[in-house]
């Protein structure tokens, strides 16, 4: 039997994920919305609930007008105690967002400015890596700060 002279240490969990990869459709939405309540209920974070919920309903809205793919991966996650990331992953790492400013007439591409008025930032990460295939996908997300 050995004895350790000092305690070890082990590094903090930290918070969980949540994610679900569900059809990539509009109505895809309304589940998005329910992660993100159960998410931040039990992160003791729910102020943050109206805005994400549109954040996460304008990426699955964005996904399914913009891209091909069947299904989408939504992600709920907590980087830092002070942020909340929220993410869709699809399979287009082509079709990268394009934040334009909008008429006032205008009926769509509101998205990523309502997106940019909520967030703390958001952006695009591209995923994976093949040198014939190149990328496989990409995440768009956006960040909360958190009060705390």
């Amino acid at each position: 039997m050995t004895s350790l002279s000092k305690p070890v240490q082990t590094p903090p969990a930290g918070h969980p994920v949540y994610s679900q990869t569900l059809p990539c459709e509009t109505r895809t939405a309304g589940h998005g919305r329910r992660l993100i309540r159960d998410a931040l209920g039990s992160w003791h974070l729910d102020d943050l609930a109206d805005s994400a919920e549109l954040i996460i309903t304008e990426l699955v809205a964005n996904a399914a007008r913009h891209t091909p793919c069947r299904s989408i991966r939504l992600l709920v996650r907590r980087p830092s105690e002070a942020r909340v990331h929220i993410g869709v992953v699809d399979r287009a790492p082509s079709r990268l967002p394009v934040f334009s400013p909008t008429g006032a007439d205008d009926e769509r591409g509101r998205g990523l400015v309502l997106i940019d008025a909520l967030a703390e930032r958001w952006g695009y990460t591209l995923l994976g890596s093949h040198p014939q295939r190149g990328f496989w996908g990409k995440e768009i997300w956006a960040e909360l700060k958190a009060a705390l």
